[in-house]
């Protein structure tokens, strides 16, 4: 009697996991109104199991092998999607063949298996995704699901996706409700639309609906621009911050005026460039955690190159600017061709980390990329490091007395020549860093510094020569000014205006936004 129980347990278990695998079968067969009937058994089911085995048939990756079980393929390997199906699948395996009928039923099925989710995340995925374009065939589906739908994300964005179909209905009162539903939304994808029924419309109350819901998406786009053009000139800024913060610390104290400044960017963001690569023929399981790597090397090589800079030519030519500027174009020639002989004279690409792929979608249109995000809070990150750098070191107290008084801080026995070269370094380690940062945002190549070199003198003159505060003030400034320009004037005008403002500005105030305190800037 035991064992009768056991047989008839065992086989009611058994059932479901041979009727799922029989549900499978049709779909590989050139029978297409019973792999349809096949898809609405599978959905009837409404169960996760059933959602994971038609999105594997929607993309291609299910096979059914010879006792009907669902495996989805990826990365060389096969899962089991169906209940109780073995691990290892019975050969031969067959792939379904989906035409247009099968995939029209595939997508009702997939959206509605989502819609019913009891988890709000994926109701609200699928929700997003239908909203994105006008699809009448699934507008029972949205309308039932919208009907019984709790979650007021998700209501809005089933309204907008019911809102693609009901503007094209030939009644009134669906329009307008649609029109509602689009303004409540603000989506700008629908702007031609609504300019069109705005101004051709017949109907007036539909008209009126469509010229609130147009003004409602044009104040959301104008804000929604206005903060767009707000990050892009802070990112700006930020680059502009790394470019200029070494050439203020050595210009500010040396009054070198260093055309090879540019060069040490290039230097910093070519160093990233070898970091990825090793990490990329050593390393390969760690390549996403190249650049924790590369910051350091970036910093040493350029600081190398700035710190051998100094001790064989500008300490010469201390006291001869002319002389200066033209030997440090020199070099920075000589750097230019260096760099194009050992990596050739094409850009090369620096592959952002996973982590910092992507990013922020705010409009369609409009997105906070990672990259950006992880610049502007490194730039942050670099000039918290030269401000503690600069007041509560040792070796910023010396250059601090040096940029105030030379000959003073040379008579109270401080090594003006030492303070030169190590401050020299750190400028251009700041600038490799710099270089970093570069890499993350474009292609690297031998002319990069060349595009930063002027903008970084404009935002050192601007912000106060020696002065850490002026030069943020500055790069952030130009930075903001130049992006909010851009739209209104094009980038050629906008750089012509900004140029134009700095003379002036400096015409009325040479000392910067920023004075220099002490004697040295009485003395000049």
């Amino acid at each position: 009697m035991r064992l009768l129980l056991a047989c008839v347990l065992a086989l009611l278990l058994l059932a479901p996991a041979r009727a799922r695998a029989d549900e499978l079968a049709p779909l590989v067969t050139e029978d297409r109104a019973a792999a349809a009937t096949a898809i609405d058994k599978i959905a009837a089911r409404r169960d996760a199991a059933s959602l994971k085995v038609l999105e594997a048939l929607q993309s291609g990756t299910l096979r059914v092998d010879a006792q009907g079980h669902g495996y989805a393929a990826g990365d060389g390997k096969l899962r089991a999607l169906s209940p109780g199906a073995p691990a290892q699948p019975s050969p031969p395996l067959k792939t379904p063949l989906v035409d247009n009928r099968l995939r029209r039923a595939l997508d009702t099925a997939v959206a509605g298996l989502k819609l019913s989710s009891p988890e709000r995340e994926v109701r609200l995925a699928a929700a997003r995704e239908l909203s994105k374009g006008r699809n009448d065939e699934l507008a029972p589906l949205v309308r039932q699901a919208l009907s019984r739908e709790t979650d007021e994300d998700v209501r809005e964005r089933l309204a907008v996706a019911l809102a693609h179909i009901d503007l094209a209905s030939d009644d009134p009162k669906r329009r307008i409700t649609a029109l509602q539903a689009v303004e409540a939304a603000r989506d700008p994808a629908f702007k031609p639309e609504l300019e069109r029924l705005a101004g051709a419309e017949k109907d007036e109350a539909v008209r009126r609906a469509a010229s609130s819901a147009l003004a409602a998406i044009k104040v959301r786009v104008f804000w929604f621009g206005l903060i767009g053009h707000l990050f892009y000139g802070v990112s700006l800024g930020s680059v502009l911050l790394l470019a200029a913060l070494g050439l203020a610390i050595t210009f500010g104290l040396m009054r070198v005026i260093n055309m090879a400044h540019g060069e040490l960017l290039m230097i910093g963001a070519y160093s990233t460039f070898v970091v990825q690569n090793l990490f990329a023929a050593h390393a390969p399981a760690y390549l996403d955690f190249y650049l924790v790597l590369a910051v350091p090397v970036a910093f040493v090589v350029s600081a190398a190159v700035g710190v051998a800079l100094e001790a064989t030519v500008l300490r010469r030519l201390y006291g001869r600017p002319l002389e200066t500027l033209l030997a440090t174009w020199g070099i920075s020639l000589i750097l230019i061709q260096t760099v194009r002989l050992i990596f050739g004279a094409q850009n090369v690409t620096v592959a952002n980390p996973s982590w910092l792929s992507g990013g922020v979608e705010l409009l369609p249109d409009f997105v906070l990329t990672y990259s950006r995000l992880a610049v502007i809070a490194f730039s942050a990150l670099v000039i918290a490091f030269v401000w503690l750098m600069l007041q509560k070191s040792s070796l910023g107290l010396r250059v601090r007395a040096v940029t105030q008084n030379r000959d003073m801080a040379a008579s109270m026995g401080i090594s003006t020549r030492r303070v030169d070269m190590w401050t020299f370094g750190i400028g251009s380690g700041v600038a490799g860093l710099g270089g970093v940062a570069l890499s993350q945002l474009g292609n690297v190549g031998p002319e990069l510094g060349q595009a930063y070199i002027v903008d970084s003198f404009m935002v050192v003159v601007l912000g106060g020569v020696g002065k850490l505060a002026g030069t943020l003030a500055g790069a952030l400034g130009l930075g903001i000014v130049n992006k909010l320009l851009e739209p209104a004037a094009g980038a050629v005008l906008g750089k012509i205006a900004i140029l134009i403002f700095l003379i002036l500005f400096i015409q009325r105030r040479p000392q910067g936004i920023f004075a220099l305190k002490g004697r040295a800037a009485e003395v000049s």
